[in-house]
């Protein structure tokens, strides 16, 4: 059984379509959008500020989601992927955005539609990666521009196939 908890009279919520993994631990003030999954592992405190995720988001395994108490929320888009290990901290995540797996996203950041954070990347407090680009590297960088290619061929098509495979687990 997942933890979902109140913290401070404020309770997550979790539409019925969404899959949450067994280990996974929500708490506080967590608003979730349709057809999100939350695999294992995952942490996502709404404790210190709130947290709210769109549609169609996925947080894969051991990615955390937390916030900066009183100062940075953290807001997601919807279509968005949150690879391995990620750490999403105080900042606000567009439409159409994959963070890559390991990387991390630091308060104030703003990471615009149609993004890509690559593996491994650290971006850091108050960075603004425009829309269409891909940021990489430590601290992350723009690398390049991103095409309509890895928009469908990479961003729709791991959100879309996370929908599928949490259809597995339901």
């Amino acid at each position: 059984m997942p933890i979902i908890k109140p913290v401070k009279g404020k309770h997550p919520q979790i539409p019925n379509d969404c899959y949450i993994a067994e280990n996974a631990t929500i708490v506080g003030d967590v608003a979730m959008g349709n057809n999100c999954s939350v695999w294992f592992n995952v942490v996502i405190r709404g404790d210190v500020h709130f947290i709210k995720m769109g549609d169609k988001v996925n947080v894969q395994d051991g990615a955390v989601i937390h916030a900066t108490y009183q100062k940075s929320p953290t807001i997601i888009g919807d279509n968005v992927s949150i690879g391995h290990n990620a750490i999403v901290h105080g900042c606000t995540i567009h439409d159409n955005v994959l963070i890559g797996m390991g990387s991390i996203v630091m308060d104030d950041c703003i990471i615009e539609s149609n993004s890509i954070i690559a593996a491994g990347a650290v971006v850091t407090k108050n960075t603004i990666v425009a829309s269409g680009s891909i940021y990489a590297g430590v601290p992350a960088k723009k690398v390049k521009d991103i095409s309509e290619e890895l928009i469908s061929g990479e961003i729709n098509r791991i959100a879309d196939n996370y929908v599928n495979y949490s259809s597995w687990f339901k």
